[in-house]
């Protein structure tokens, strides 16, 4: 692939990276080790009141919130493996086939780690 493919998609990359920042930042707070789940965010939960209504409004924002983050922080999750692939020379390459993933694959969903035959394959849609 090309040295400009490449920097386009470490440039896609980081932008991503930095909004899945800033949407976790709204939600949730950054630990500074990760627990035994390896999540490195945890949900704040916001308190309402102490009626009976306003203490329901909490838990279905919490469990809201906390299935957000945990889809977040997988993304980012996703966009930090891909940085390192770009990093160490392992971007684009499918990791079953070992062959080189479209570029068209890579711009529509820049954190692939198979090509379109595998994940046909591995989805059973052949």
């Amino acid at each position: 692939m090309k040295t400009r493919f490449f920097e386009e998609m470490k440039a896609a990359l980081a932008l991503e990276k930095t909004k899945l920042e800033a949407e976790l930042a709204g939600l949730a707070h950054r630990n500074v080790r990760p627990n035994e789940d390896g999540q490195t965010f945890e949900v704040q939960y916001n308190n309402f009141g102490e009626s009976e209504d306003e203490n329901a409004s909490e838990i279905a924002q919490y469990g809201d919130n906390l299935s957000l983050e945990q889809e977040l922080e997988s993304a980012l999750k996703d966009v930090e493996s891909a940085m390192k692939a770009v990093e160490n020379g392992t971007y684009g390459v499918c990791k079953y086939c070992k062959q080189d993933i479209a570029e068209d694959r890579l711009r529509a969903r820049p954190t692939s780690t198979s090509c379109i035959a595998c994940k046909k394959t591995l989805t059973q849609e052949l």
